[in-house]
Formats: C-alpha cells, structure tokens, sequence
C-alpha cells in the first residue's frame, strides 16, 4: 500500500464519517425543524444543505478539467430555500451532492493527488483541493449538528459517546 492509497482511504472513511454523522442528527428533526432559522442572518439547516450540496456538485463534476465554480452555479441562489419545501427534497439535495462528490473521490487515483485542478481560477493540487473541501465540509456539518442539538434540546440523541460514559 502506499501513502497515497492510504491517504485516499482515510479521507473517504473522513467524508462518510461527517455525511453520516450530519445526517444522524437531520433525522432526529421534525421537517419545519430543518427550515428553522434563530433569526435573519443565519441559515437552516435545509439552506445548508443545498449550500453544500451546490458546492459539491460544482467542485467535482468535471473536477480535473473544469474549473471548480461552474458558470451554471448559482451560489446566492443556495442561500434562498426556494423550492425546496420538504424534508424529502432536502434529503434529496444532500444526497445529489454527496454522489456527485463521493463518485469524483472514489475515481481518484495516486497519480491525480498531485495534478492541478482550479477552482475559481485558483490552482489547486487534488490533495490541496480534498482538504479544502475536507474543512469547508467538517465546518458545515458542525453547524449542521449544533442546530439540531439547540432544537432538540433534552430529547437528543447523542451522536458520539455520551457524557458520563
């Protein structure tokens, strides 16, 4: 095995770990609970998903022969809930992403991690590239989980080990 077969296999692991993760917490939420906003300025979950959703579909559709940010994306438009109105459509967004990533990830071979890719007209390795995504996602998911645990309050469930134990 080399380091890059390894390095590829720990990621993947990474991703799916946060995917389920996030999506152990969205199931623990009602469908108005996925729409919940504390106030103006701060998104829902279902407005972070379709966020991660586009970025992920931009980012990797292509991803070694496109630039990263699609001429078709409309980035601002993923801050607006538009059509999305159930928890169906949101799961069905979140998992239109995580294929489209997960799918680029799995095609990767050792002698991609080092070639360039762009993003936003940016030169990025591929390694350069999956952890930038690697941070941007962990981030997202955080919120993700935080605001189900503020919603759930008493009645969540943990999604780790539980205090005390």
């Amino acid at each position: 095995m080399t380091i890059a077969t390894e390095y590829l296999k720990t990621v993947t692991k990474q991703f799916m770990e946060a995917k389920v993760t996030a999506e152990k917490a969205m199931n623990q939420l009602t469908e108005s609970e996925l729409f919940w906003t504390p106030n103006e300025e701060s998104n829902s979950i279902a407005i972070i998903v379709k966020h991660m959703s586009g970025n992920m579909v931009s980012r990797w559709t292509d991803f070694l022969t496109t630039d990263g940010e699609k001429p078709n994306r409309n980035r601002d438009g993923e801050f607006v809930v538009g059509n999305i109105q159930t928890k169906e459509q949101v799961m069905e967004v979140w998992e239109r992403g995580w294929e489209t990533f997960l799918a680029a990830l799995g095609d990767i071979k050792e002698e991609h991690l080092l070639k360039t890719m762009t993003i936003r007209n940016e030169p990025h390795s591929v390694i350069e590239a999956i952890e930038r995504q690697m941070y941007h996602y962990s981030n997202h998911v955080g919120q993700i989980i935080y605001i189900a645990k503020i919603l759930k309050s008493s009645d969540w469930k943990t999604l780790t080990i539980p205090r005390k134990k």
